[in-house]
């Protein structure tokens, strides 16, 4: 995370026996505007695509994560560059190679999506669904329950800002042996996702097959989608599922955990990738 993932702000505590004025750290909220630059016909074309509320920090990840993830791009080689515009730090503009022209009529999306749901700025159910290019029929992946356990307190290590703003939401990956390898965070919870799956996208780690999700908070539908998009097999959640992440879960063959504690957790599809011992 950049510096500007916090900010500090005055404010006054009251309690029962009195006040005093105190500074708190607040979690940086600030909208970032997604463009795409390309070439069409022999013309460059810069199109805006999404506005979302995001923390700043990983702006490139979280573009390229969000463009993979809504199926406007597939691989890596489809991204020239993505950076932030040196003229507005809210600005992302991703490049893309000279010979792909992405498809994008079909998104049928607002500009404007809320940092708490992406699929708040689509105009239509019709065009909620997306199509993983990874589909997840392999089920020898095999996870023991005491590494799902020992995976909590290892977030609560990794997530800093979180620990000091309290106003966060992780996405955290982990092999099968519970080691962690990385982690974003973000106040939109499919923010810090997409800025996870972008980083594989950019590190040409995709599909994430052998890897473990873990989410900081609830499990929507549209992380499950997400984290379908990516190829991940075991999807562990701190809080609740919804029915119809559950639903997709299913169908699309993901391992959904939720309410995960150190010694208790529910499993809602995909019981057979969970060992016993």
């Amino acid at each position: 995370m950049e510096i500007n993932a916090i900010a500090q702000q005055r404010i006054r505590v009251i309690t029962s026996s009195g006040n005093k004025d105190a500074e708190d750290d607040l979690a940086v909220e600030e909208p970032l505007e997604i463009q795409l630059s390309y070439i069409e016909s022999g013309k460059k074309i810069k199109k805006s695509i999404s506005v979302t509320m995001r923390t700043p920090g990983n702006d490139d990840e979280l573009a390229v994560g969000f463009l993979f993830t809504e199926g406007i791009v597939a691989e890596k080689s489809q991204v020239k560059a993505a950076a932030n515009d040196i003229s507005d730090e809210n600005k992302v503009i991703v490049n893309l190679a000279e010979a792909f022209v992405p498809v994008i009529n079909s998104l049928e999306r607002n500009f404007y999506t809320t940092s708490s749901c992406g699929v708040c700025g689509k105009a239509s159910i019709d065009a909620i669904k997306t199509i993983s290019a990874y589909q997840n029929d392999d089920n020898t992946l095999l996870v023991s329950k005491k590494v799902i356990f020992s995976l909590k307190d290892q977030l609560n290590v990794q997530q800093s800002i979180f620990e000091t703003t309290g106003g966060l939401h992780a996405s955290a990956l982990f092999d099968v042996n519970g080691d962690f390898i990385a982690l974003r965070e973000d106040v939109g919870r499919h923010n810090a996702l997409d800025k996870l799956i972008g980083n594989a996208l950019l590190n040409d780690l995709l599909p994430l097959a052998d890897k473990i999700l873990l989410l900081s908070g609830r499990a929507s539908f549209e992380l499950i989608q997400k984290a379908g998009m990516a190829g991940i097999q075991v999807v562990a959640a701190i809080g609740a599922p919804s029915s119809l992440a559950v639903k997709l879960a299913e169908e699309s063959n993901i391992t959904l955990i939720g309410f995960l504690k150190n010694d208790k957790f529910n499993i809602y599809s995909g019981f057979e990738r969970i060992s016993e011992l």
